[in-house]
C-alpha cells in the first residue's frame, strides 16, 4: 500500500513517514498542497495523510481539488485544530476522518487500516498461489502450513508478485513500488531480495523455481500446474 503524506512539519513528517514503513507501507512525502496535488497525477495512491494548515494550498482546498477531479482515495486529515468546526470543513470538503495533533501513533494505525479496509471492501482479502498464502490484513504469510517469517520489503514484494501473477515485474517496477521516492535503491537491491525471499520459501517446502527470472525482464511466479 502506497501513502502520501503532505505535511509541512519535517521533523512531524519524518517521525510519521518511518513509523508507517515500519507498518509495511510506502510513504513519499511533499510539504505543501500544490506539490501534494502534482504528486497525485503522478503515483496511485491507496491513501493521503493530508495536514490541515499548509502553505500554497491549504489541507481543505488540497481535497476539495481531490474530489472534484474524481480523485476517490481515501483522505485522513491530520489537525492541530480540535474544534468542531474545523473537523465539520475538513469532512465537508471530503475526508474520510481526522487524527488530532500531537498525533497517536496507535490511534493513527487504526485509522489508516480502517480507511484501506473500506477502500478495498470489494477485493478478496487472502491471496493465494498454490500452497503458498498471504493475509494482507494481519501480515501472516504461510507455504503450507509452515508460517514465513519475512522482512518488511520481503512481505512488500511477495504481495506484489502475488498481485501481478504471471505478469513480469522488472527491478525499476519493484523499486516504484515498494521503496519511497525520496530513497530509491540501486537495482542490484531487488536481486538481493529476491534472493532471501526465495531462500525462505524453500526453506519452508517451495520449489526452487516459485518466483522465476524472465531472462533481461524481471520476475513473476511460475505457472500452476
Amino acid at each position: 500500500m502506497r501513502i502520501l503524506l503532505v505535511e509541512d512539519d519535517l521533523r512531524l513528517a519524518e517521525t510519521l513517514a518511518e513509523a508507517l514503513t515500519d507498518q509495511r507501507y510506502v510513504v513519499d512525502v511533499v510539504s505543501d498542497g500544490e506539490s501534494g496535488w502534482e504528486q497525485v497525477k503522478v503515483l496511485n495512491y491507496d491513501l493521503m495523510l493530508l495536514d490541515l494548515m499548509l502553505p500554497e494550498l491549504d489541507g481543505v482546498s488540497l481535497c476539495q481539488r481531490l474530489r472534484s477531479h474524481g480523485y476517490s482515495m481515501p483522505v485522513l486529515m491530520l489537525t492541530a485544530c480540535d474544534t468542531v468546526t474545523d473537523k465539520i470543513n475538513g469532512l465537508d470538503a471530503g475526508a474520510d476522518d481526522y487524527v488530532v495533533k500531537p498525533v497517536d501513533l496507535g490511534e493513527l494505525f487504526a485509522r489508516v487500516r480502517a480507511l484501506l479496509r473500506r477502500g478495498n471492501s470489494c477485493s478478496a482479502p487472502i491471496l493465494e498461489w498454490g500452497n503458498l498464502r498471504l493475509d494482507p490484513s494481519t501480515y501472516e504469510v504461510s507455504y503450507g502450513d509452515k508460517p514465513l517469517h519475512l522482512t518488511p520489503k520481503e512481505y512488500s514484494l511477495l504481495e506484489l508478485l502475488l498481485r501481478s501473477g504471471r505478469r513480469v515485474l522488472s527491478r525499476s517496477v519493484i523499486i516504484e513500488h515498494i521503496w519511497s521516492l525520496e530513497a530509491p535503491p540501486e537495482e542490484d537491491t531487488v536481486k538481493v531480495h529476491i534472493r532471501s525471499l526465495r531462500q525462505k520459501l524453500k526453506a519452508a517446502g517451495a520449489p526452487d523455481n516459485l518466483i522465476e527470472t524472465v531472462h533481461s525482464m524481471g520476475y513473476r511466479l511460475r505457472q500452476l500446474t
